[in-house]
């Protein structure tokens, strides 16, 4: 089995309790606060690995005090990226979490989204046939290199999680992207919004005509649909009682790209990817431990 190439981010979830976002000139107290390490691609990286997925941790981790906490806590899990220190400090993500469990991100920006050609230099290709990447890094001015290296090597399968950041890449950038087939995973706002069409068929049609791959779209509890060209379908969700829903895109795309790597079918695999999405909006933060995964029961082999 090759590899999945993860390029991406780690970075620190600093995650604030609350009962509700405060308006602006309020004064709110926060109910608590915690600090874990996160970041899309890294919260990604994670499922791939439960699944015993073999992948490359492309993430750049600067200095400063977030990115001394997250190269220990990387550490700590043997996770070794193969890329340099940047001289420059890593940022990290505010996650505010209302009464409710939904999340609001705001995000500090340092060296964990700003690649350099020559690290992809770093990189075996030839032991590499699937390749993530979101929205954050592409959105990036060193974007432009991450997309040169999938250029070069159009054997790569791509699977692209732009979240909401796909209304802020530019035109040129996402048409180059497109242009490499990737498979899309978006949630239901994001679809319907970028494709300004009325409803998930029509918008993921409408996408599909862009990439020519499979499109993905998370409907939350109903589940998530998928279209490829010839077969549409809903695949049911799992109930949850949701904590908070931070890494729940993440979780469900990471369960995708293990699955198909082990040769499920993408019905199966979005089956499985519910489940594992339905886990983590049961759970403070992103993760999922080694025991809650377990205690999922899975299928390890191919259905």
């Amino acid at each position: 089995m090759k590899q999945v190439l993860v390029i991406g981010s780690a970075v620190v979830d600093v995650i604030i309790n609350l009962d509700q976002l405060p308006g602006r000139s309020q004064d709110v107290h926060v109910l608590s606060q915690t600090m874990s390490l996160g970041g899309c691609a890294y919260n990604t990286s994670d499922i791939i690995r439960h699944f015993k997925v073999p992948y490359i941790p492309f993430f750049p981790v600067g200095r400063g005090a977030y990115g001394d906490f997250v190269r220990t806590h990387l550490a700590a899990r043997s996770i070794v990226s193969p890329l340099p220190t940047p001289d420059q400090e890593n940022g990290c993500c505010y996650c505010f979490v209302e009464a409710d469990g939904e999340r609001t991100f705001v995000s500090y920006h340092g060296a964990e989204y700003r690649f350099k050609p020559d690290w992809f230099d770093l990189l075996d290709s030839s032991s590499i046939d699937m390749v993530y990447i979101c929205g954050l890094e592409i959105e990036e001015s060193t974007g432009e290199y991450i997309i040169q290296y999938l250029e070069a090597h159009p054997e790569f399968t791509v699977f692209f999680a732009p979240g909401p950041r796909i209304n802020i890449i530019t035109e040129e950038r996402l048409k180059r992207l497109f242009a490499l087939s990737p498979i899309l995973h978006l949630n239901e706002e994001e679809a319907i919004g970028y494709s300004g069409k009325e409803n998930l068929k029509e918008s993921a049609e409408f996408l599909y005509h862009l990439t020519h791959n499979t499109v993905i779209i998370t409907l939350g509890k109903e589940g998530s649909y998928y279209y490829d060209g010839t077969e549409s379908s809903i695949v049911a969700g799992v109930p949850a009682t949701q904590i908070d829903t931070i890494g729940a895109g993440d979780s469900h795309i990471g369960a995708i790209i293990a699955c198909l790597a082990k040769g499920y079918s993408m019905p199966q695999a979005l089956s499985i990817a519910n489940r594992i999405s339905a886990a983590v909006v049961e759970t403070n933060g992103a993760l999922l431990s080694d025991e809650a995964f377990e205690a999922l029961k899975l299928p390890v082999e191919v259905l």
